[in-house]
C-alpha cells in the first residue's frame, strides 16, 4: 500500500486548502495507483480496515437495495427487528438533513449505487456485464457506471466512485475506477478493497484469473479534521498484503461471511468521523 501512502503524502504536503460543502479539505486534481491482485489483497494495513462493513456493502450494491436497514440486515446478518439500535455506514446518509425531507420510508437512500447497477433507466448492468465478460471477453463495453445525471437529485448522496470498465487479458480480470471525488483518509481505502473484492468476484463467476486494480482519482482530498489521524498513519510502517479466501460461489447468494482476509496484519484501528 506504498503507493497510496505516497499519494496521501502528496495530498497533505501540495495541496491546497479550500472550504467545500462538508468542510474544509486539502486537496489535489488527478492522480493513479495500481494494485496487482496476483500479489495479494489491497487492504490498508497501517490502520484497521473495517471488512465486514467494505463486503457488506458491496453486496448490498449487487443487491440492487436502496434501503439503509437493508444493509444493517447484511452487515449483522440479522432480521431489522433485531437491529434497531444498529448503525451502518450509509446510517448519516439516511438520515441527513438534506436528504430526510425527499426520503420515501425509514433508510430510504434513494437511487445510489446498487439502484444504478441493477436498474439503469431499465438495464440491469451487473447482468449485463457478467454474459460480456463471458461472451466477448475482448470487447471495450465492460463498464459499470453509478453516473445517471437524470437521477442525481433522487440520490442521499451522488456518486463518487462513478465509472469502472473491466478488461481481459490472458485469461486475467483487471478493473479500473474512475472516481470523482476522493476522500483520502476514510474512503479511498474503502473504495480499493471493494473494487478489487468486486473484480476478485467477476473473476470467480466467469472463470478468469485476476489481474489488476487500476485507480484513478479525481478531486483527492483530506478534510482538516483527519490531519491527526492522517499525519499517524503516515508514520506507520505497512505490512505484507493479505490474501483473499471465498467459502463458496454463487455470485448472488453471498453472505458478507463467505470472504476471509487471510494473514491479515494491520496497526490499530484509527477512527475519524465521516463527513456527509
Amino acid at each position: 500500500m506504498k503507493q497510496y501512502l505516497d499519494i496521501l503524502n502528496k495530498c497533505y504536503e501540495e495541496g491546497v486548502d479550500v472550504d467545500s460543502r462538508s468542510g474544509k479539505v486539502r486537496k489535489l486534481f488527478g492522480n493513479q495507483m495500481r494494485f496487482d491482485l496476483k500479489e495479494g489483497f489491497p487492504a490498508i494495513t497501517t490502520k484497521k480496515l473495517a471488512w465486514k462493513a467494505v463486503v457488506s456493502e458491496l453486496l448490498w450494491f449487487i443487491e440492487g437495495s436502496n434501503d439503509e436497514r437493508r444493509l444493517a440486515e447484511i452487515l449483522y446478518e440479522k432480521d431489522r427487528k433485531e437491529l434497531k439500535e444498529k448503525k451502518t455506514i450509509w446510517t448519516l446518509n439516511a438520515n441527513s438533513s438534506y436528504w430526510k425531507p425527499h426520503a420515501n420510508f425509514e433508510g430510504d437512500v434513494g437511487e445510489i449505487y446498487g439502484v444504478q447497477w441493477r436498474n439503469f433507466n431499465g438495464i440491469d448492468q451487473i447482468d449485463e456485464l457478467i454474459k460480456s465478460l463471458k461472451k466477448f471477453p475482448h470487447q471495450r463495453r465492460h463498464i459499470l457506471t453509478a453516473w445517471n445525471p437524470s437521477r442525481i437529485d433522487k440520490m442521499s448522496l451522488p456518486p463518487c466512485h462513478a465509472f469502472s470498465q473491466f478488461y481481459v487479458q490472458n485469461n486475467k480480470l483487471s478493473c479500473q475506477l474512475y472516481q470523482r471525488s476522493c476522500d483520502m483518509f476514510l474512503g479511498v481505502p474503502f473504495n480499493i478493497s471493494s473494487y478489487s473484492l468486486l473484480t476478485h468476484m467477476l473473476a470467480r463467476e466467469c472463470d478468469y484469473e485476476v489481474d489488476e486494480f487500476v485507480h484513478t482519482l479525481g478531486d483527492y482530498h483530506i478534510y482538516h479534521e483527519h490531519f491527526p489521524q492522517v499525519k499517524e498513519q503516515l508514520g506507520r510502517k505497512p505490512y505484507a498484503l493479505p490474501k483473499l479466501k471465498f467459502k463458496t460461489k454463487e455470485f448472488f447468494k453471498y453472505k458478507a461471511s463467505d470472504f476471509l482476509l487471510d494473514d491479515y496484519n494491520h496497526h490499530t484501528i484509527l477512527k475519524a468521523g465521516m463527513n456527509v
